[in-house]
């Protein structure tokens, strides 16, 4: 279990809640209100005030690495830093039915990211942490730049890492996919945090 406790930090409202193994929580608010911010400091990339632990064990106990491994945090910009795909993996020839399930071909390991579409680049960030397999994924507007299909892929794979026991706050702005993914929201409006049920 995940549990926050008095989270706080610049530009983000206090914030606490306690999300169980295999469900999703839907972060929702306007841009720029502190959802980023949120899942940075939940994946101990920024500094913050509060305490967060993972199955009984504080953030502050375990190395960076180590925790960014156990709560993987996809950006809605993801960052790359080779040419291809295929050289952010440990083994690209253990992706292919992951890569199938998300709608991306085979001969995508060897494309020039540069010339990767968006939507391409975001579900390749997702397969990225997936294969990871961490306790907890932070999931920064995954799918906003894909098409319906696309969209459907990544939810159905979702769904099936909540089904192994995996936990999931979903940074999202759509109604419809926070209703289909979560079973609570922390919204973030007017500099509070508030938990609702869906």
């Amino acid at each position: 279990m995940l549990v926050v406790e008095r989270l706080a930090r610049p530009g983000m409202p206090k914030v606490g809640f306690r999300l169980k193994d295999g469900a999703c929580l839907a972060v929702m608010g306007p841009s720029g209100s502190g959802k980023t911010l949120l899942f940075r400091a939940l994946a101990d990339l920024d500094p913050s005030d509060g305490r967060v632990t993972l199955d009984g064990v504080s953030m502050d106990d375990v190395p960076a690495p180590e925790w960014r491994r156990r709560m993987a945090y996809v950006p809605a910009e993801p960052g790359w830093w080779a040419a291809t795909p295929a050289a952010h993996f440990a083994n690209w020839d253990h992706t292919g039915p992951l890569a199938e399930s998300l709608l991306l071909p085979r001969e995508i390991g060897s494309a020039p990211i540069a010339r990767l579409s968006t939507g391409e680049r975001q579900r390749l960030a997702l397969m990225r942490a997936l294969m990871g397999k961490p306790r907890v994924f932070l999931l920064d507007e995954p799918t906003g730049p894909l098409d319906a299909a696309a969209t459907s892929a990544v939810e159905a794979v979702l769904r099936e890492r909540l089904a192994g026991g995996a936990s999931i706050l979903l940074a999202t702005h759509d109604e419809a996919q926070a209703g289909r993914m979560a079973t609570r929201t922390l919204q973030f409006a007017e500099g509070r945090a508030m938990e609702t049920a869906i």
